[in-house]
């Protein structure tokens, strides 16, 4: 999470309040905004743009609803209403758009009859915002403006990651009338005033939004934690052993014993996790038992004891590991992954895995590692010791945890940053900004802007 000096905060304040007063004082002899440059340059000041050619999509006090929303969120999104013009090329546009505004976020544009997203990877995982970007496509939703955006903010400030960019104004729809600049450089005096206590008000909003976002990160965990533990103690049920059988040796009864502790210890550590990198020591107890069980069974059996290898990475409840086996994640590049018996038998059938699946919202299941940053510790916990950068690599879950944002906000400890972005939701790109990272809702692969904005094809 960004931390912003008092000073620093003050005096781009005082250069905000300056070229306000010079806006005010000025001539109101402006032509209207028509270029994508326009739009870019309006949207590093508020987070809705409405293009005058397109006012018949969002009215004045629509705009300013929406944008009170935004910003109250103290989200990275940003929405431009363009017209469906010459202006406003559909080619590029999102990209020139996010890449021209420079800063870090969820981008939505309604052009004309036709609407799309795309968002920088570190802000939300690319099929994150294609499932929003469909969702807000269905007819009933895209045949009214304000619906659709509505519906597309509302969600969209509950899955952005990072937060506002300082140079938001906070809104202001509607230019004001003539009596802007008196009353303008009245309220100049008046910020500048409350400079301090807004620096205040800041730092206090954003430690409250931080403890929020453990908060449901962790509720998220809980969840699947929950399963997993569930399924664990399942299975120490099933296990036909007694210590005192017929056969039972100590090294046996110390195999048990070892597995009975894993499952104590990760109720224990679980119920006590008040912070999402807590989970990671509750999956590690929880390997730790599934291999106990892996050398008890080959210990009654007289087979040879297993080596000492990660969970299979489809489904860690699926035990430790036998081989690894060469596999490709959707628009991903190959890589070995540790895998069960039974997904090896299925892989080599060309058959897909047993994958864990875990919800995304909305109802939607998906396996783990296409899922949110949250599920990071988890993951951590079966297959630490540096195993997983190399598993993930080029997923959407390997593409968030890369990024120093995850590891100031879920207890990073398994991946270095940089790979994945170097800002959060928010600051300024500069230069850097990477549309190849822009991932939205297909845009120049046949859908969005190259296909969707034909007024019907929704």
């Amino acid at each position: 999470m960004r931390k912003r000096l008092f000073p620093s905060l003050l005096a781009g304040l005082l250069l905000i309040f300056a070229a306000a007063a010079l806006a005010l004082t000025s001539p109101a002899s402006a032509a209207p905004a028509a270029t994508i440059q326009d739009a870019a340059q309006a949207l590093r000041d508020d987070p809705v743009y409405v293009d005058p050619g397109a006012r018949d999509q969002l009215s004045v006090a629509d705009e300013k609803a929406l944008e009170d929303k935004i910003t109250e969120a103290d989200k990275p999104v940003f929405v431009a209403v363009l017209p469906d013009t010459s202006a406003f090329p559909e080619e590029g546009l999102l990209q020139t758009l996010r890449s021209d505004t420079g800063i870090t976020g969820v981008y939505a544009i309604r052009l004309g009859d036709g609407f799309d997203a795309g968002a920088d990877p570190q802000v939300m995982p690319t099929r994150a915002v294609q499932n929003l970007t469909a969702s807000v496509e269905n007819p009933a939703t895209a045949a009214d403006p304000n619906t659709q955006l509505n519906a597309f903010v509302d969600r969209a400030v509950e899955q952005a990651r990072g937060t506002a960019p300082a140079s938001w104004s906070g809104g202001g729809g509607a230019a004001d009338g003539p009596g802007a600049p008196v009353g303008g450089l009245i309220t100049l005096g008046a910020l500048v005033a409350a400079g301090g206590a807004g620096a205040y008000a800041i730092s206090r909003r954003n430690k409250r939004r931080k403890e929020e976002e453990e908060r449901i990160a962790l509720d998220k965990l809980r969840v699947v934690v929950d399963e997993d533990i569930t399924a664990y103690g399942e299975t120490l049920e099933r296990l036909d052993f007694h210590p005192a059988e017929k056969g039972a040796d100590d090294t046996m009864r110390a195999d048990y014993e070892r597995a009975l502790d894993s499952y104590e210890t990760a109720k224990t550590r679980m119920d006590r996790a008040t912070h999402p990198s807590d989970v990671r020591g509750v999956t590690q107890s929880l390997e730790d038992g599934r291999y106990s069980l892996a050398v008890l069974e080959a210990r009654r059996t007289g087979g040879q004891i297993p080596a000492r290898r990660p969970p299979c990475f489809f489904d860690p409840r699926h035990g430790p590991s036998i081989a690894d086996v060469l596999w490709t994640p959707s628009g991903g590049a190959a890589r070995e992954v540790p895998v069960c018996g039974a997904d090896e038998i299925r892989l080599s059938r060309g058959q897909d895995p047993m994958s864990r699946s875990v919800d995304v919202g909305g109802g939607n299941r998906r396996p783990y590692w296409e899922a949110g940053p949250a599920y990071g510790p988890w993951a951590g916990g079966y297959f630490g010791g540096g195993l997983l950068p190399g598993l993930l690599v080029g997923t959407m879950l390997g593409s968030m945890l890369a990024t120093p944002a995850y590891a100031s906000e879920y207890g990073g400890g398994d991946f270095g940053g940089g790979a994945g972005g170097e800002w959060g939701g928010g600051d300024f790109s500069g230069s850097d900004f990477d549309s190849s990272g822009f991932g939205g809702g297909g845009f120049g692969d046949g859908g969005g802007f190259g296909g969707g904005f034909d007024g019907g094809g929704f």
